[in-house]
């Protein structure tokens, strides 16, 4: 009763952002862009992940609102669940000017939440462009619409990337350094580093006591415990499925015998107390509130879910006690070459969400208008690098680059919140800005970030002869045109038999995989779980993963004979 009270607060505090476009008031009329506040249009946003919400006077977003005449006040997801969250805004009719609603997604569509956008797109060069026509038709639903723009994957002329904000086994330098930075390639090596370490060094500085190991598991992220068996096994992130690329088969990650393994050797260390007894009752907030002091030896996670958690260590000054993270290309075996880094430079287009604008929406124009113009190469700048002379300089050859003093600043909460404006859950390119000289982001810019890293990481990566988090792992091409299959499983609904499946495997998983990671007599609790799960009957979903797959297949060799023929 309590969450649901507090979904009913949370959309109705969302609906009452937008204003109306007649100049009143957000409160007096909600959920409808277009307003004007001093010749400024200004819009609502919900995205249905985590995130942290900027000052109403933020800097740099009024420098964007004066060139482009329009501003976002933007809301992220608390305290739900994506569906939870969107499911109480189509209960209400009222929803912000744009939208991505994550897993919520086909609950948008489904409600007809969401305006057609593809008769707008010739209109708007700057959207249209983003993709390709293929791409965009990739994009339309069953009605042969399309309703949402995915923001990211999108690689301008070539991939730059230094960090890896995917998934992987982390580990903080302190523990490499410990050990004379050694090869670590398999799960078990893995453990038998962070035992060693811990017993070893059972506390920071400080007095405090390290937590080895420990997992995320709340809501959608529990991604964190249950998907790790792909790419142990030497895959990409489908997702929800692994594709033989030979065979060109799904195969059930769930059901491996690395996946036994894996769970095996969590059960394994939780039995002797290297798992965190925490991890399968704490919240996202206080699974980042841990991170952030440093205690934490290492976890899986993708990147970019702990970036606060990274930004915090680094204010406190923890880096200099080696509590920075590193990935590590982590598999069963030392016979299979890892794929936790996959992108070889075209990006990865995820079809089965994006930005959207709703229907509650009274300027599409506007508000399309406004999305053009953040992919403006000035704009772009502006949400990336911030304001020159202040977050970064420009040097003799062109080149964009910070101070130590601009680095310090731009990591600091208090500092993002007042100036820095990033839009960050709207359309971006990454890779290189327009201007043929700098990378898109200061993250990507080779310089600025060898430049911006810390000692501890800089010496660790040193000692391994890598310049980068991506070099730690290794860069590997996208598989084939069917990649990544979790664009379309995200999508899947209890319509069909497979998507029943897909929701009762996800519920199995949630509710078994933490009893068999604690349980006293794992074989045991594996066999029952397996029973469970195959009551699911994922091979409904299966069937309907390789459906999907030979669809792309043929997709993608009709395509290829078309650009032959031309």
């Amino acid at each position: 009763m309590a969450l649901m009270t507090a979904a009913v607060l949370g959309a109705s505090a969302l609906a009452g952002c937008g204003g109306g476009s007649d100049g009143t008031t957000a409160a007096a009329d909600p959920g409808k862009g277009g307003s004007a506040e001093g010749g400024i249009r200004e819009y609502t946003a919900f995205f249905a992940v985590p995130g942290s919400e900027i000052n109403d006077d933020n800097e740099v977003q009024q420098i964007i609102a004066e060139k482009t005449g329009a501003k976002v006040k933007e809301t992220w997801l608390t305290g739900q669940t994506a569906a939870e969250a969107i499911g109480t805004m189509i209960a209400g009719g009222e929803y912000p000017d744009f939208i991505d609603g994550s897993d919520g997604t086909a609950q948008l569509y489904e409600a007809g939440a969401l305006i057609a956008l593809d008769d707008y797109l010739d209109d708007y060069p700057n959207i249209k462009e983003f993709y390709t026509d293929a791409e965009w038709d990739s994009l339309r639903q069953d009605d042969g619409h399309i309703y949402w723009i995915p923001q990211f994957g999108n690689i301008w002329e070539k991939d730059m990337s230094a960090e890896h904000n995917d998934e992987a086994f982390w580990i903080q330098t302190r523990v490499l350094k410990w050990a004379g930075y050694p090869e670590i390639k398999t799960l078990d090596q893995y453990f038998d580093l962070i035992e060693s370490y811990n017993e070893a060094n059972p506390t920071m500085e400080d007095g405090t006591a390290n937590i080895p190991y420990t997992i995320l598991c709340e809501d959608w992220r529990y991604f964190c415990l249950e998907n790790a068996p792909q790419f142990l096994d030497g895959y990409p992130n489908d997702g929800s499925v692994i594709v033989d690329p030979d065979t060109l088969t799904v195969i059930d990650y769930n059901t491996t015998p690395t996946a036994k393994l894996y769970f095996g050797k969590l059960n394994e260390e939780f039995q002797k107390g290297i798992v965190d007894p925490e991890s399968f009752t704490q919240t996202y907030d206080e699974y980042i509130a841990k991170l952030s002091t440093g205690r934490v030896l290492g976890m899986v996670d993708q990147y970019w879910d702990f970036t606060s958690a990274r930004d915090s260590i680094i204010a406190q000054g923890l880096d200099t006690q080696g509590c920075s993270y590193v990935p590590l290309p982590i598999t069963i075996s030392e016979d299979v070459k890892n794929q936790w880094h996959t992108g070889g430079g075209s990006g990865t287009l995820n079809i089965s969400n994006g930005i959207g604008i709703s229907v509650s929406c009274q300027d599409v124009e506007g508000a399309l208008q406004f999305l053009n113009d953040l992919l403006d190469p000035e704009i772009r700048v502006l949400r990336s690098w911030g304001v020159e002379g202040v977050d970064y300089e420009v040097g003799d050859d062109g080149l964009f680059y910070r101070t130590q003093e601009m680095r310090d600043k731009v990591v600091d909460t208090a500092y993002k919140a007042s100036h820095l404006c990033t839009y960050s859950y709207f359309p971006t390119y990454t890779g290189m800005s327009a201007d043929g000289i700098n990378a898109a982001s200061p993250a990507e810019q080779p310089k600025e970030f060898l430049d911006s890293l810390k000692a501890d990481v800089r010496e660790c990566l040193e000692a391994y002869g890598c310049s980068t988090y991506v070099d730690m792992l290794g860069n590997n091409e996208v598989p084939g045109p069917w990649y990544p299959m979790y664009s379309h499983s995200n999508n899947m609904t209890t319509a069909t038999p497979g998507g029943t499946a897909w929701t009762k495997m996800g519920e199995i998983k949630h509710e078994y995989l933490p009893k068999i990671v604690m349980a006293p007599d794992f074989d045991a609790a594996w066999e029952e779980y397996m029973q469970v799960y195959s009551e699911c009957k994922p091979e409904d979903f299966l069937s309907e993963m390789q459906a999907e797959l030979d669809r792309r297949m043929q997709v993608a060799e009709e395509s290829a004979k078309t650009e032959a023929s031309e």
